[in-house]
């Protein structure tokens, strides 16, 4: 016969078990900065306790012959960043990580990789000027940034042979390198495929914004495509964690933005797995201004 003491220790196993269970389903707020002088500085927004990872945006200019140049809208010239490397620290000593994204709007088409050698070379000056090698001309001078998000929108290919150049530079070093991807939400329908398809990201955060006519963008009303779509990403893609991204504010895209709500409500139901990392944000500026991160942080 069970004694009635066992009861009380039951329940308390019970109540860690689901308390460790929803630890491990819980993610974190994921933001892009740099692309809007408004949006205050790198270190306001790590203060702000809302975000775990940062993305600096954008390493806009690379390949074909190109010097590589970072472009960040007014926060600072591409020669003199220093104080955006105090930012960085400042950032890391909270717990942040920050990223530095490449890519972004290619409509200007200012990068492309013509060949698996132009991207090895990029692959040695993102690793020497902003990661853990040496050069005189680092940007954001001695501080080192945790990671390289991969958010191309056009050009030609060869980020496979740039995603394994800069692991083979983070593998020789003892601090720990992260690889991160943007890729809009129709599965491997974008230029990011063979990339991920390496096996080497840490970090996937899915676009499911700007992509109207895919049916994978999230429907309060009909969520069977975003549900697919989501589906077939983590399930597919070897990466430890999955992002939902999303417009922090209904200007920040054409479509896409998904109501606090509904985040909570109906969109995390679906996404909450051990695969599961958090949501992006797109972005720093318009998080400020409608400040969507604060309501979904206790629920993300």
């Amino acid at each position: 016969m069970r004694s009635i003491a066992s009861y009380p220790l039951t329940l308390i196993f019970l109540l860690i078990s689901l308390t460790l269970f929803s630890k491990s389903n819980a993610g974190g707020i994921v933001t892009y900065w740099g692309q809007d002088s408004r949006e205050g500085r790198l270190t306001d927004a790590c203060n702000s306790g809302l975000y775990s990872i940062v993305n600096i945006a954008f390493l806009s200019t690379f390949g074909g012959g190109r010097q590589p140049e970072i472009n960040l809208a007014g926060h600072c010239n591409p020669g003199s960043c220093q104080g955006v490397g105090q930012g960085i620290k400042n950032c890391q000593n909270k717990g942040v990580k920050v990223f530095l994204s490449i890519g972004g709007d290619h409509s200007t088409n200012t990068y492309t990789l013509t060949s698996d050698d132009d991207a090895r070379k990029l692959g040695d000056y993102i690793w020497d000027n902003f990661l853990g090698g040496q050069s005189a001309s680092r940007p954001f001078g001695d501080a080192i940034l945790d990671g390289v998000d991969f958010d191309i929108e056009g050009g030609e290919l060869h980020y496979a042979a740039l995603a394994r150049k800069l692991h083979e530079h983070a593998s020789s070093s003892s601090r720990k390198f992260y690889l991160a991807a943007a890729p809009q939400c129709p599965f491997q329908n974008n230029i990011l495929s063979g990339a991920l398809n390496t096996g080497l990201f840490d970090y996937v955060w899915i676009q499911f914004y700007n992509n109207g006519q895919a049916n994978c963008e999230f429907n309060s009303n009909n969520q069977n495509g975003f549900r697919n779509s989501w589906n077939k990403w983590s399930s597919s893609i070897n990466a430890a964690k999955f992002f939902v991204g999303l417009p922090a504010a209904h200007a920040a895209a054409t479509t896409g933005y998904v109501p606090s709500q509904d985040l909570i409500n109906q969109l995390l139901p679906i996404v909450k797995s051990p695969k599961y990392g958090g949501i992006m944000l797109w972005n720093r500026y318009f998080d400020n201004l409608t400040g969507y991160s604060s309501k979904i942080k206790n629920n993300v």
